[in-house]
């Protein structure tokens, strides 16, 4: 494969998402709006644990915006391309299939980073919270395995979305309740234990587990969430397979 290409169509494509203020507001400003209300409708108390309140919410809404951009995200964009007819167009180009695709899901992870740290950041001026430097590591590979397999899990779910109005329907139907179940809105210890059970079959709720681990304060050392990590690597190699058998580049007419 060629990386130098693969790079080049990267670039194009965070250009893409840049211009397209709708991506940007639903995956950048959305869930920063999300932290200011939740944090101020519930408030930064202490926790019984110790911790203030959004120790629990960032990594939440931190969740969110992952799967904001790169699930929902590539999920929608694809769609919208296939049906537009651009997909059908680009196998008429020199740029490889595969380097392609793989520039959605490394756009999705940039953008998941920089979420990242807009977030830290916030949640460290804004409300107090803390990411020690013992937990980083864990952090990143949270980031690099959730983002990638969500990005392939967003590619899957263009099998099933018939046409580009419908793309944002699917998307909402899809991870809407998930957040609801998965302790991104409502913490884990706040619902039914057979809502959280449920939660647990799908991969919102492992990786926002595995990222509440690396936003703890009091961990005395790494975080190395390796369940929550294989779950959700589980997840996207279903989503690369389901992709590989059923992705069409053609519109669906």
């Amino acid at each position: 494969m060629n990386f130098s290409a693969v790079l080049r169509q990267l670039n194009f494509d965070l250009l893409i998402f840049r211009r397209n203020p709708a991506a940007t507001f639903f995956t950048v400003i959305l869930p920063l709006i999300f932290l200011v209300l939740f944090t101020s409708i519930f408030g930064n108390g202490t926790l019984d644990n110790g911790a203030r309140v959004s120790t629990v919410y960032v990594p939440g809404i931190l969740t969110l915006a992952i799967v904001s951009a790169t699930a929902v995200n590539v999920a929608i964009t694809m769609t919208t391309r296939r049906e537009r007819g651009v997909l059908k167009r680009v196998r008429g180009t020199p740029i490889q299939p595969e380097v392609f695709v793989l520039s959605q899901s490394l756009a999705g992870t940039v953008i998941a980073f920089v979420m990242t740290v807009i977030m830290t950041v916030i949640g460290r001026v804004l409300y107090g919270v803390s990411l020690q430097f013992e937990t980083l590591p864990s952090l990143i590979i949270s980031l690099i395995v959730g983002a990638m397999s969500f990005a392939a899990i967003g590619l899957a779910m263009t099998s099933i979305i018939s046409s580009e109005d419908a793309a944002p329907a699917v998307t909402n139907a899809v991870f809407l309740p998930l957040y609801f179940i998965s302790g991104v809105f409502v913490p884990n210890d706040q619902v039914p234990a057979w809502v959280g059970q449920v939660g647990n079959l799908f991969p919102v709720s492992h990786l926002n587990q595995a990222l509440q681990e690396s936003f703890d304060p009091f961990a005395d050392g790494p975080a190395w969430p390796w369940n929550h990590w294989l779950v959700i690597l589980g997840w996207g190699v279903f989503g690369l397979v389901v992709t590989l058998k059923r992705f069409r580049w053609t519109p669906n007419r």
